[in-house]
């Protein structure tokens, strides 16, 4: 609980931060135009991109029993992109603004139902990750694809930009459409607890509880694709936050996964909010992109989490 009220108020505290934070730098902003208009909208995509990616982590980590998991390992965040994608390809995007982050969130949908569809027999978290793996690798080819026939060096320039991840230019509308699919997504997921800490003393002794394993697994793979596929719509690739923020909160939670489910979402805002004032104030001709930053975060996460599991092993 203590480790929520202070996720909870430097998410707070940042996000006023962000407000205050515009192209040039610090300044608080008089035109409320600007304020509400700009600031605003990327500020709450911010915190719940983050807190979508880091819940989703933490959920996948417990439900597998496996620090590695990251929401990228159910093929969500592919489909999102594949989606995005063809609704540049086939020229959806500048016919219909919105078609972008709706583009993206059928594909997550898509691909989270195709994931199911293959693991539904088995009913096991391998054949999950099994299935995730193959849907992830479809979708990757299938982007590549598409940008190996890119109609035009414009559309090449902004699929790949969009791949890349980031909150500029973000507005109402793609807060309205995302957030739905996002708040139902952390719901469902934050209704998890009890089933993963009966999950952590392994499959059998779950079942042996009364935990359906089956249904279990189908709903944090709906809510890992309505969360994420929600964030990816509207956010491009930012990948990584679903595995540094609970492998950096575990040592102070312990083991239990219920314990750190609410503390992963608050943290994953802070998290996001951060990277997102940080790509604002590095002086640098050009944006950077929110998923390079968090990439450049998360890599070294990676590495240290692999070394430790490799110990252990």
């Amino acid at each position: 609980m203590i480790l929520s009220l202070a996720a909870g108020t430097l998410a707070l505290a940042l996000a006023l931060l962000s407000l205050a934070v515009g192209a040039a730098g610090f300044g608080f902003v008089i035109d409320p135009l600007i304020l509400w208009q700009v600031r605003a909208p990327r500020t709450v995509l911010a915190a719940l991109v983050g807190a979508a990616l880091a819940l989703s982590g933490a959920v996948l980590q417990g439900l597998l029993r496996n620090r590695l998991a990251d929401p990228g390992l159910l093929g969500v965040t592919g489909g999102a992109s594949l989606g995005a994608v063809l609704a540049f390809y086939w020229g959806l995007a500048t016919a219909f603004p919105l078609a972008l982050p709706f583009g993206g969130l059928v594909g997550a949908l898509v691909a989270a139902a195709a994931v199911l569809a293959v693991a539904a027999h088995a009913g096991t978290g391998a054949a999950l990750i099994l299935a995730g793996i193959g849907v992830a690798a479809i979708t990757s080819a299938l982007v590549t694809m598409a940008l190996s026939f890119a109609p035009n060096p414009f559309a090449l320039a902004e699929i790949t930009i969009w791949l890349l991840g980031s909150l500029a230019d973000r507005s109402w509308h793609e807060v309205w459409l995302a957030s739905p699919a996002v708040v139902a997504g952390l719901l469902l997921l934050l209704s998890l607890g009890e089933r993963l800490d009966a999950l952590a003393l392994g499959e059998e002794t779950a079942a042996s509880l009364g935990v359906a394993i089956g249904p279990t697994m189908a709903r944090a793979a709906l809510g890992s694709a309505l969360a994420v596929g929600g964030a990816a719509a509207v956010a491009g690739g930012v990948g990584f936050v679903g595995l540094i923020v609970p492998n950096l909160l575990r040592g102070r939670v312990g083991e239990r996964p219920s314990a750190l489910l609410l503390p992963s979402a608050l943290a994953g805002s802070s998290l996001v909010l951060a990277a997102d004032l940080a790509v604002r104030l590095v002086p640098l001709q050009q944006e950077l992109r929110l998923g390079v930053l968090t990439a450049l975060l998360g890599a070294p996460v990676l590495l240290a989490v692999a070394l430790r599991e490799a110990r252990v092993g």
